[in-house]
């Protein structure tokens, strides 16, 4: 079933416009989140990034459009789904159907899917940089919209050379994040992550990983400019997303990555998203 403005559909009665924008000009913001045990993972921080993307963009926020609602749609969207298992949903928004690059209308419309979560961590797991094309280091690019045709791109470009992801760069040739997850470099003691300004998506739980880390005193943590030479030099590297949460990168063209620390920062993650703290 979908949530189509607030009434479940089946999927087959969901009616999309031809003249509808998210189609027709990307023009739509979305966030992905993980249902567990009946509750919305972190679903605070999605609610206020989805409200700030929203706001950037010139979208007309609902009144409706309260933290409590929002959830209360996605959960009752996840009641559908007869499973034990982890769900993944995506908030879908978008402007109303209308006009050509300038809309007739600032106000929207909402679609929510939900799914099960099937997708387990790999033990080897390789990744290349992409470098066909750049991410801009725009404030536009740290925000979910659908415009994600880069990294469509790089996602056929991994599967024609057998990688599972690829790092992304943006035009001043730094590491900004992978094709779906930010991205950290552990060398030594020292953990570092692009900042904002190159151009990486504000990512959840880059947030989470950085409040763990900011309170452990083995590490230091950094949110500084990476250059693809200090990947080859790195301990460890790894990615984070909302749903698969943490994944190590194992395999960057000929260096073969270690993984312990980043084990340890997972079960800590893991801890967080049972507690919500």
């Amino acid at each position: 079933m979908l949530n189509y403005n607030g009434e479940l559909l089946a999927f087959e009665d969901v009616k999309i416009s031809a003249n509808n924008r998210a189609f027709k000009y990307g023009d739509s913001v979305f966030e992905t989140v993980k249902v567990l045990n009946g509750k919305v993972v972190f679903w605070e921080d999605h609610y206020f990034r989805l409200m700030a993307s929203m706001r950037m963009i010139r979208m007309k926020i609902p009144i409706e459009f309260t933290l409590e609602f929002l959830e209360q749609e996605i959960l009752k969207t996840a009641q559908t789904i007869d499973s034990q298992k982890p769900l993944r949903a995506r908030l879908s928004i978008f402007r109303k159907d209308g006009g050509l690059y300038k809309p007739t209308s600032n106000e929207v419309d909402y679609l929510i899917e939900v799914d099960e979560i099937n997708s387990v961590e790999k033990s080897t797991y390789r990744v290349d940089l992409y470098k066909d094309f750049y991410l801009y280091s725009g404030h536009l690019s740290t925000i979910k919209s659908n415009n994600k045709l880069l990294q469509t791109l790089a996602s056929v470009y991994a599967d024609e050379n057998d990688l599972d992801n690829c790092i992304l760069l943006n035009e001043r040739k730094g590491v900004v994040e992978t094709i779906n997850s930010n991205i950290f470099l552990i060398k030594g003691d020292t953990i570092k992550t692009p900042p904002l300004t190159e151009g990486c998506l504000k990512g959840v739980i880059r947030k989470k990983v950085i409040e763990i880390l900011s309170e452990n005193k083995e590490y230091s943590i950094e949110e500084s400019a990476i250059t693809p030479f200090e990947i080859q030099k790195a301990d460890e590297v790894f990615m984070t997303n909302s749903i698969t949460g943490i994944q190590s990168i194992t395999h960057y063209r000929k260096k073969e990555f270690a993984t312990e620390i980043t084990q340890k920062i997972k079960a800590s993650l893991k801890l967080k998203e049972i507690t919500g703290k």
